[in-house]
């Protein structure tokens, strides 16, 4: 039925298109880093259905109700920590999008990406004499490579932090999109190539001279909360690269920072390779995902937040 105006009943078509750009209207007011999640989970939620995993498929039908809750909120009390508490949101979904990604593990037939990628490793580390060179003044190097590999974990949320210090709190949401831009595309790419890490598939393989403390703590975390469906691209290096990306965008005027990431960065890919968890191309595939999600970003991104 049509609403009724002045005594006059509206023509449902025209309730409806009213009702249309309502919802229209509505959804513009998320941030185009809300809009990234809200594209991933469509994705995500589409691929569980096809397989018939209808809870996770409902879990990430949720993702956009609380976005939308979440911005009505801010929108109704106008608090400034309900703006913060959405900002934190974005990078816990980011983190619960990582952990989505093993429910859409492919079964395989073969194991020809491993096989084919271990190639370039072995030419890089052994015939070109990568290890040697890292390992050339003993365990400082390695050690500083495992360390940057480690606190990557908590780069992004600490960078999170560094952008309201630096004054670049209206930025927030281009450095939420740059960040989740990259990563996202990484994490819908990642069932569409069932591999192993090297560390895995070729046990006792290639592996560093030494064991450090940073390097004992990176394989037990690996071990207790990595996924399993991939590793091409490569997680870690996409986040490292599009942490460094998005500092870029988000403070330009503090260029030392983004350079600072840029090198972390070069040392988690690296490391990736050295310490033989993946291999190097998932390393330069993530590189690139990175830049797209970088350029994305730059087209799209507005310099403040709703």
């Amino acid at each position: 039925m049509g609403t009724e105006i002045l005594g006059f009943r509206e023509a449902p078509a025209q309730a409806s298109r009213d009702s249309r750009a309502m919802v229209w209207q509505r959804a513009s007011l998320l941030r185009s880093s809300e809009w990234l999640l809200v594209l991933y989970v469509a994705i995500a939620g589409v691929r569980a259905g096809v397989r018939g995993l209808y809870t996770v498929a409902a879990l990430d039908a949720c993702v956009p109700l609380v976005l939308f809750a979440i911005e009505a909120t801010a929108r109704n009390l106008r608090r400034k920590w309900i703006d913060i508490v959405r900002d934190w949101v974005a990078l816990l979904f980011l983190l619960m999008a990582y952990w989505n990604v093993d429910y859409f593990a492919r079964p395989r037939s073969d194991y020809a990406f491993e096989f084919r990628w271990i190639r370039l490793d072995q030419l890089l580390l052994n015939d070109w004499h990568g290890r040697a060179l890292i390992e050339g003044i003993g365990p400082l190097a390695p050690s500083l490579l495992e360390f940057s590999y480690l606190i990557l974990y908590v780069v992004s949320p600490l960078l999170l932090g560094a952008v309201y210090l630096l004054g670049g709190r209206k930025r927030v949401d281009v450095f939420l999109f740059t960040l989740l831009a990259g990563t996202l595309i990484t994490y819908t790419l990642l069932p569409l190539f069932p591999s192993e890490s090297p560390r895995l598939f070729f046990p006792g393989q290639d592996l560093p001279s030494y064991m450090s403390v940073f390097r004992s703590a990176n394989v037990w975390l690996l071990d207790a909360a990595d996924i399993r469906t991939s590793v091409f691209p490569s997680g870690h290096v996409t986040v490292a690269f599009s942490a460094a990306f998005a500092a870029m965008a988000a403070l330009p005027n503090r260029r030392w920072l983004g350079r600072l990431l840029f090198v972390l960065a070069t040392f988690v890919a690296i490391n990736t390779v050295y310490g033989r968890y993946h291999f190097a191309v998932d390393g330069a595939a993530a590189f690139t995902v990175s830049l797209l999600g970088y350029g994305i970003s730059r087209l799209i991104t507005r310099p403040s937040n709703p």
